[in-house]
């Protein structure tokens, strides 16, 4: 977000350890996540501090609203942006989320989280320019602030019906057999697939195939040799979160971070815009190596689904640090 918005890559739990219960008086109670007047309070408080952070170019605005996978790429945008124009944001637009839905599951302690279906203002309310906003909101304790974790951008035919069992959604633990892929194992696999593993269970589309076979061509360039290393991360807010859907499978959102190494042929450098220099250490002799979080949301069909049983709907990614060699 900042200028990371214009990396949302579109074609277009956070888990506790073990079961993420906690004893109650000798029960384990089951509670909504939030109620519909905490999680409209939650919108509003994020669209504030992203908005004084925006106008400012200042990350601190939002800090205390961002987490996880969104948070880095955030607070990243915003540290670029405050080196590379300094001051007021004269390119403002105030950023708009209305006809929201919360999609709010039940869950035992801490942490909490749930989900808002937005309608931004960044787009166009109709055709192939229609979108929603998808924003996972996380919680660590009562006396923590809501946090947006996560942000994927879908069509409005992308947005799944989810499960519900007395009016809430159901979420899907990490670890559950439930799925074609276990939300915990999503990130190690689409690394996996990513350094040139099987394409199964991933389905052919901008976000997997194609954007590995991109990968391959910048490799290949002529003078510039690119290199490229996946980590999966699943820990803390970076945990991936599941919500069921009616038809047995779920919406996952998980992250993953690479690095990007670009090295020059001698007496060549690699080129590097103003944004990443602002984040850079060191100095550029002839490498440099970028530093970027991704954050994806997935359908993950039943499980026993060999075959396209994860489609990467959404990606939304971001340079978070660079180091000059």
């Amino acid at each position: 977000m900042g200028r990371p918005l214009t990396a949302v890559v579109t074609t277009t739990v956070l888990a506790l350890t073990a079961s993420g219960c906690v004893t109650v008086h000798g029960e384990l109670e089951l509670l909504p996540a939030a109620t519909k007047a905490e999680a409209e309070q939650a919108l509003a408080d994020f669209t504030n501090a992203y908005n004084k952070s925006d106008k400012a170019n200042d990350p601190a605005f939002s800090a205390g609203r961002v987490t996880g996978p969104l948070g880095e790429i955030n607070q990243a945008g915003l540290r670029s942006r405050s080196v590379t124009s300094p001051g007021n944001n004269a390119n403002h637009r105030p950023l708009e989320l209305a006809d929201a839905t919360f999609v709010v599951p039940k869950k035992a302690g801490w942490p909490r989280w749930f989900v808002a279906n937005t309608d931004s203002n960044r787009d166009t309310d109709q055709g192939a320019g229609d979108n929603r906003w998808l924003l996972v909101f996380v919680r660590n304790g009562a006396d923590q602030l809501w946090e947006v974790a996560y942000l994927a951008v879908l069509t409005p035919d992308e947005v799944p019906v989810f499960a519900t069992e007395g009016g809430y959604a159901v979420p899907v633990a990490a670890d559950s057999g439930r799925l074609a892929v276990a939300p915990k194992d999503l990130g190690g696999k689409f690394t996996a697939f990513l350094q040139g593993g099987e394409q199964a269970p991933f389905a052919a589309g901008p976000h997997t195939t194609a954007w590995r076979e991109q990968r391959q061509r910048s490799a290949k360039r002529a003078g510039l040799a690119t290199q490229y290393l996946d980590r999966a991360e699943n820990s803390g807010d970076f945990a991936p979160l599941a919500l069921a859907t009616e038809d047995g499978g779920a919406l996952v959102f998980f992250a993953t971070r690479y690095f990007e190494r670009q090295t020059a042929a001698q007496g060549y450098r690699p080129k590097v815009g103003p944004e990443v220099k602002a984040l850079m250490t060191g100095e550029v002799a002839n490498t440099v190596t970028k530093e970027w979080v991704t954050s994806q949301a997935v359908l993950a069909k039943p499980a026993g689904t060999d075959r396209d049983g994860v489609v990467v709907v959404s990606r939304l990614q971001g340079v978070t640090g660079a180091v000059g060699s």
